[in-house]
């Protein structure tokens, strides 16, 4: 596949090109010339300066975007406390990790059809503290209602990754818009305000926050100069300002709590902006993959779309991994995935169809699992007597088929609700155990 096929089209406009310089104005000579902070902005515009790295980062680094704005941002009450959310009730009193060397594997969520997205975000796991910008968390997120249409919701804890197992949320930031179906992923960074409407009825799929540094296209060493994701394939949105006078409530993710002010207008009041900090789309059909034509085959690093680098080179705070259509040709060799212990713990999970070249069956779409640290994973004794004994030809994971997976250096504690709420399907490592006995 060079693209994905979907049922709903893509409305918005976007800027193409990932981790550059951009600039897009919805009011013409809304960015100033040269100069970022004039005395006085065109059509009487605010500037303001939104920095997702420290001002002294390398070049390479520096995320900074200039805002020319209705209003400042500056122009709400105080925060408060939303201590009866359900995101705080359900997530924050249990957010006391529970660590296990089992493998955990999870049928998929149900649909909350009366949740927002906030309300029907779910915290699974994770590691580290947002406070000291260590670590990341997983959610399952599921909505069947829009977000209050003067609701707009930020995170300061980290970037927030999100990818649709079923549905499609319209993501409506400061920088413009997004449309993002299943089989694409988008990124919000740390702090930018965005509101979640729903295209096409209800959603389902997998969150993660990053709250450790930000996300990079991985290094291709020997593949050369293309394969993998692209950068022109990356996808940012272009601006469109709302000059509504009806206020915004923003709710604040802060310190893994919610909490809430009012906002005199609208915040969604950008007419231009420009730099290197905004949010982004990309399409995991137009992903190069690179794999073995010989034999054995090579490690799931090989599928990595994006990573966020730790301070230990070649160990990533996470890798964002995609395992779509694909052929294998491999010789002489054991084609799915081999028994493993690896020191990165693997969050994996299912948009359509499977890993493989057999799907899954349609009600395990959207399947989750964790295998965590060290821990002992591979295929089932039916699978893997299949293929010790099947004849090797050259076969084919079909376009129905993607999952993807986060790899972290983290071992991943869950929470009380993915241990006793969720629905767990049982491991393969009794099933391995019964088989030999």
């Amino acid at each position: 596949m060079t693209t994905s096929t979907f049922d709903i089209d893509d409305k918005f406009k976007y800027l193409n090109g990932f981790n550059g310089y951009h600039q897009s104005e919805a009011a013409e000579g809304a960015i100033p010339s040269v100069i970022n902070i004039p005395q006085k902005a065109k059509y009487g515009l605010y500037t303001e300066r939104i920095s997702g790295s420290s001002f002294t980062a390398p070049r390479k680094d520096s995320k900074q975007t200039w805002l020319y704005r209705l209003l400042p941002s500056t122009c709400h009450e105080e925060f408060s406390l939303l201590g009866n959310h359900p995101f705080n009730v359900n997530n924050v009193l249990n957010s006391k990790y529970q660590y296990s060397p089992n493998r955990s594997t999870w049928v998929p969520v149900q649909i909350a059809k009366e949740a927002d997205f906030l309300i029907g975000l779910q915290l699974i796991g994770g590691a580290g503290n947002p406070t000291m910008k260590e670590g990341l968390a997983y959610y399952a997120f599921t909505a069947g209602k829009l977000m209050p249409p003067n609701q707009a919701f930020y995170s300061a804890d980290g970037d927030f990754l999100l990818a649709p197992q079923k549905g499609t949320l319209d993501i409506h930031t400061e920088m413009g818009y997004l449309r993002v179906r299943s089989n694409e992923i988008c990124v919000v960074p740390r702090g930018i305000r965005f509101q979640v409407s729903l295209p096409a009825g209800p959603v389902r799929g997998i969150a993660l926050e990053l709250f450790e540094g930000h996300f990079e296209l991985p290094e291709l060493g020997p593949i050369g100069s293309t394969g993998l994701a692209n950068i022109r394939d990356f996808e940012i949105p272009t601006a469109s300002f709302d000059n509504s006078d009806v206020d915004t409530e923003i709710i604040a993710k802060f310190a893994g709590q919610l909490h809430r002010a009012m906002h005199r207008g609208s915040i969604f009041n950008v007419a231009g902006w420009s730099g290197t900090y905004y949010p982004f789309k990309y399409d995991l059909g137009k992903f190069n993959t690179i794999g073995s034509v010989s034999y054995d085959h090579t490690d799931p690093s090989i599928f990595t779309v994006l990573t966020a680098p730790s301070s230990v080179p070649g160990e990533a705070v996470v890798d964002v991994a995609v395992f779509g259509p694909r052929w294998l040709v491999m010789e002489k060799s054991y084609r799915p995935p081999y028994f493993h212990r690896n020191t990165m713990s693997e969050f994996a999970f299912v948009i359509k169809g499977g890993f493989d070249v057999t799907p899954l069956p349609p009600q395990l779409e959207g399947l989750f699992l964790l295998s965590n640290t060290m821990c002992a994973h591979g295929a089932d004794p039916e699978s893997w007597k299949q293929a010790t004994e099947k004849e090797l030809v050259p076969e084919k994971i079909p376009p129905g088929n993607l999952g993807m997976m986060f790899e972290s250096k983290y071992i991943i504690g869950l929470t009380e609700t993915a241990n006793k709420k969720f629905v767990k399907l049982p491991g393969n490592s009794a099933e391995f155990e019964k088989a030999h006995i």
